[in-house]
């Protein structure tokens, strides 16, 4: 997979060529279309002279017919029927902006479609000016580039190196990231291991969406699965993308690979959905983080108020700075009655945020309610090119295995145990990442993809064992459900209690919440249910003998606190320990000055 990188440079350095002309923050509205002309250029190489010959024959046929009859000689879903491409473009220096504009008007509809979506018209006249004089300088540059010995796994990476880049010079926020590409194997291991029998099926179809496909990693990756597993397998591949850069070189992907790339649609999934009327088989995706969704929150509340539950958002609206439960809840009515699955990366917000009946709760509550919530896995920090937070997979499915069902698996990948192992020499290596050898950006670790003992393979294990051990914990839904109730204690003037209408009248300066889980551990640490009143006079009562609970302001909360189930209390060191060391380390200094003076 070096050869990516080998090639994202190749391209970044074309950038130099811009330098003066354009801003940093703009070089990608050059670079990008016409990385992917050159890409659709080398893939069409073998078969160009083929379509020329048969072009005659089809001359008087309508533009759709025309098309069809084209891509079939042209190998594709897709063809340039101009006289042109990259060499004979650079062939004629003076022309090159008639013969370019001639060339990209050459391709099929689809093909052109997508190449409208980076505006590059405005380019090609920008760079021809005579005040720049760059064009034929970049259409070289790209023509001593050959993309043709690519895979598309390598093509899509070197889009995202370079949409990175590019993302850095403009300063976009945090949440503008993508997803390594290991991180969407697991997430695609995890999702179709429960399949697995399904899959193997001789002549089988199903579907996979992403809501923010970004340049489609997450479709590529997970068509490359099926195909691995099971070659008369058929996964057809939707999405939808806000981004037009990351929107054309998405659809352009797939009609490289095949795919249909009218199933990829343009524009905000929550303002307009593409796919309205579609219900997918699984489901994989990598939304945003942290980012808001005021733009859009006047459609997305009226839909939540008018349609309630029979739409997509009527479980609750999240914090106005977080739409990361949006896509989730999208996702989840898109799930067919027979059975769904959907794998989709957070930040650790979507786990805690909100306190009792908030938006984020009533989210958590309606999905661990209904049974949905399969498994959380909690990945190493670092792993993302512009973030380097902690993040997990949510694995969300409303078709559970009956040994699955009623519980939640939490899965710890994150490595930091096996960073304590390390260090006390148990352990050789850590199994959940490894240091790169360089760092892409914020992206200093990578998850090993090779090997059930380590990273993929083992975290894979983990899930698929469905077995609690230190790094695997399985509990009931009930578990992640509490009671937040409002302990008051009366107001005292004088030394004696005030009442109103004969009960004691509350002190709001002396007012308290407590949480209460629904589940506590027994004297044999069995969970068990509990009930308000039994936690309030173990717990409460005896400190506060005149508090009361005010029933009317309880509320009902989810949360899922991932660090606190797998804290481990580390007892403080004897103190004879700590003396023998400042005594060893004192007597170490004395040498140490001894020698310096002598």
């Amino acid at each position: 997979m070096k050869n990516f990188k080998e090639k994202a440079d190749l391209i970044w350095r074309v950038a130099d060529l811009l330098r003066g002309d354009y801003k940093q923050s703009d070089y990608g509205k050059v670079i990008l279309p016409i990385t992917v002309l050159r890409r659709l250029d080398c893939v069409l190489e073998t078969t160009k002279q083929k379509v020329l010959d048969y072009l005659p024959k089809v001359e008087t046929l309508r533009e759709s017919a025309k098309d069809i009859a084209l891509n079939k000689i042209a190998g594709f879903n897709f063809h340039n029927r101009s006289q042109f491409n990259f060499e004979k473009l650079i062939a004629d220096p003076n022309n090159v902006s008639v013969n370019l504009r001639n060339y990209i008007n050459g391709f099929s509809t689809s093909a052109r479609e997508i190449i409208e979506y980076f505006n590059f018209d405005d380019q090609i006249d920008r760079m021809d000016d005579p005040k720049t004089d760059i064009l034929f300088r970049v259409v070289k540059a790209f023509q001593e580039i050959d993309l043709t010995d690519m895979d598309s796994m390598e093509m899509g990476y070197t889009f995202e190196e370079l949409i990175r880049k590019f993302a850095e010079q403009s300063n976009e926020t945090a949440g503008e990231h993508f997803t390594p590409r290991e991180v969407i194997r697991l997430m695609v291991n995890v999702l179709f291991i429960e399949d697995k029998d399904i899959l193997t099926q001789d002549g089988i179809v199903k579907t996979l969406y992403d809501p923010a496909c970004g340049t489609g990693g997450m479709l590529s990756v997970g068509e490359q699965y099926v195909k691995e597993l099971n070659p008369k397998a058929e996964l057809k591949v939707f999405g939808q993308e806000i981004n037009p850069e990351s929107y054309a070189i998405c659809k352009s992907d797939m009609l490289i690979k095949g795919q249909n790339p009218s199933n990829i649609k343009f524009g905000n999934t929550f303002t307009v959905d593409g796919l309205e009327d579609e219900k997918f088989d699984y489901m994989l995706s990598n939304p945003p983080f942290g980012v808001d969704w005021k733009k859009a929150e006047k459609i997305i509340s009226a839909e939540a108020n008018s349609k309630g539950m029979s739409g997509r958002f009527g479980a609750g609206l999240p914090r106005i700075n977080d739409g990361s439960l949006l896509f989730l809840q999208h996702m989840i009515s898109k799930m067919k009655s027979g059975g769904t699955r959907i794998g989709i990366v957070f930040n650790g917000s979507p786990l805690f945020t909100g306190a009792a009946e908030s938006g984020e709760s009533n989210i958590r509550k309606w999905i661990i309610e209904n049974d949905w919530l399969e498994a959380v896995i909690a990945l190493p920090d670092q792993l993302f090119y512009n973030t380097g937070i902690s993040t997990y997979i949510w694995v969300v499915t409303n078709n559970k295995s009956a040994e699955r069902s009623g519980k939640v698996q939490l899965i710890n990948a994150t490595g930091a145990k096996d960073e304590e192992l390390s260090k006390e020499g148990r352990l050789d290596f850590n199994r959940f990442w490894q240091k790169m050898d360089r760092s892409l950006g914020n992206k200093r670790k990578k998850i090993a993809e090779n090997g059930n003992s380590k990273g993929i393979g083992f975290i894979t294990q983990l899930y698929g064992n469905f077995e609690e051990n230190e790094l695997c914990k399985i509990l009931p839904n009930e578990f992640f459900g509490y009671w937040r109730i409002t302990v008051e204690q009366p107001l005292k003037e004088n030394g004696k209690v005030v009442k109103t209408k004969g009960q004691p009248k509350p002190d709001t300066s002396l007012r308290d919440q407590e949480n209460i889980p629904f589940l506590k551990k027994d004297a044999d640490g069995n969970l068990v249910s509990q009930t308000i009143k039994e936690y309030f006079e173990e717990e409460v009562k005896p400190h506060l003998p005149e508090a009361w609970i005010d029933h009317s302001k309880t509320k009902i909360g989810y949360e899922i606190n991932f660090t606190k189930y797998f804290y481990e209390f580390k007892p403080l060191r004897p103190l004879a320990n700590i003396k023998s060391d400042i005594l060893a380390l004192e007597e170490k200094t004395l040498e140490t000055e001894k020698t310096i003076l002598d």
